[in-house]
């Protein structure tokens, strides 16, 4: 980094980490359901629906995160938002698909913050793969993706060789691959001790082994975004200096990046290419590296022919487009029965309430299910989703308010 900004990374640690949110703008916009904004919210300038909160509160006991109105997410992973756009901007007019791709992935997605970002920028007709390739991850992706309601989002639980041996092809492929952590060393002191040396060796080879992969599963003319948690070159701009080796048909793609958000470029010398760096006390976020890459040549024409079946992929559930039988009424709880619901614990229900299935909201956003026999009504919310805090707040700490 250099002395300078070595020692505002260094002091950083002395200040408190920024607390942020991403709306979820298919929640907002629904008719039926009310609207909202941050309460006392500070836009993330690089991302249409990021906002920093003053303090961080006790999101586990706010039913509209349970109901994918906002997704909690660290600042400078919004960045996505801002290279979406700009792939839009400059591409659009004459090369519509560069930013409408028909399929996209995900391929390092767990635990999906990344993943619902993109599903909310792409167009709706867009499908998008987010894959985990370890299983008890995968479930909790799949859980995000699911609150986070959104048609044509499909979760599997396989390696990026599987993608590549199932010949599908894709017109935006996102590698936010698994890394050293370097940039999470404020955030999480976990990471601090399972840094190695010996580390950082594993992962840019193992980083190098999914980006062939991805590659292979890229369309012509289709982007690669490339992205770690980490500051080291090793992972960063070498990885990026052997993929324009390996691949003669890559190409670093330029980002458009404003003064005062205080990212940084490349850190390797004699490496020039347009890399962006996110360094905690330097930039409001937490530690970030990203790229953008295009497979040069002719962009594929629009089909729905994705290569082989994805019935050859690991499909993690159904839950995204089926979870229970229809609902025969929907029922708007209060603060205390939300959390009770969350709990899984079972509620009562007037006796004119029809029986069967009831769709239960909190301020009109569904939180799932329940089966209503009369007496009482029987949770049906997944269990492993499930609040494990036997306390429930007496008032309701609105993160957001209606509008």
């Amino acid at each position: 980094m250099g002395d300078e900004r070595f020692e505002r990374y260094l002091k950083s640690f002395e200040e408190d980490t920024p607390v942020s949110i991403r709306l979820n703008p298919k929640k907002m916009s629904e008719t039926g359901g009310q609207r909202f904004e941050v309460i006392d919210g500070e836009p993330v300038a690089w991302c249409r629906e990021g906002y920093y909160l003053k303090q961080r509160p006790n999101f586990t006991y706010d039913p509209l995160l349970h109901a994918g109105c906002y997704y909690v997410q660290e600042a400078a992973s919004m960045f996505l938002d801002e290279v979406l756009r700009q792939m839009h901007n400059a591409y659009v007019s004459h090369q519509p698909l560069a930013i409408r791709p028909l399929t996209a992935l995900d391929l390092c997605a767990a635990p999906g913050g990344k993943s619902t970002l993109l599903r909310s920028a792409l167009p709706a007709d867009c499908v998008l793969y987010s894959n985990e390739p370890i299983r008890n991850r995968a479930s909790i992706l799949l859980e995000n993706v699911t609150k986070w309601g959104y048609e044509n989002h499909i979760v599997t639980n396989c390696y990026p060789r599987d993608y590549r041996a199932a010949k599908m092809k894709f017109d935006l492929i996102l590698c936010d691959v698994p890394c050293s952590g370097e940039g999470m060393f404020r955030k999480d002191e976990a990471t601090i001790r399972e840094w190695s040396p010996q580390n950082v060796e594993k992962c840019w080879q193992l980083q190098r082994d999914i980006v062939s992969d991805a590659w292979a599963c890229l369309n012509e003319g289709g982007f690669l975004i490339y992205s770690t948690c980490t500051f080291n070159t090793k992972e960063n701009e070498e990885n990026i200096r052997w993929i324009l080796e390996e691949f003669d048909d890559a190409k670093v793609m330029p980002v458009d990046i404003k003064p005062e958000w205080n990212i940084t470029g490349s850190l390797l010398d004699g490496f020039d290419e347009p890399v962006y760096r996110f360094i905690p006390g330097i930039s409001r976020g937490e530690g970030l590296f990203v790229c953008v890459l295009r497979k040069n040549g002719a962009l594929a024409h629009p089909q729905r022919d994705y290569g082989s079946s994805p019935t050859r992929l690991r499909l993690v559930a159904n839950e995204i487009t089926a979870r229970h039988d229809k609902a025969v009424t929907g029922i708007d709880l209060s603060y205390q029965e939300a959390m009770k619901f969350l709990r899984g614990e079972t509620l009562t229900f007037s006796p004119n309430t029809p029986r069967g299935i009831v769709e239960v909201f909190f301020k009109g956003h569904p939180l799932g299910t329940m089966k209503n026999i009369g007496t009482r009504a029987n949770n049906l919310y997944p269990k492993e989703w499930r609040i494990k805090t036997t306390h429930i707040p007496t008032e309701y700490e609105a993160i957001l308010q209606e509008i």
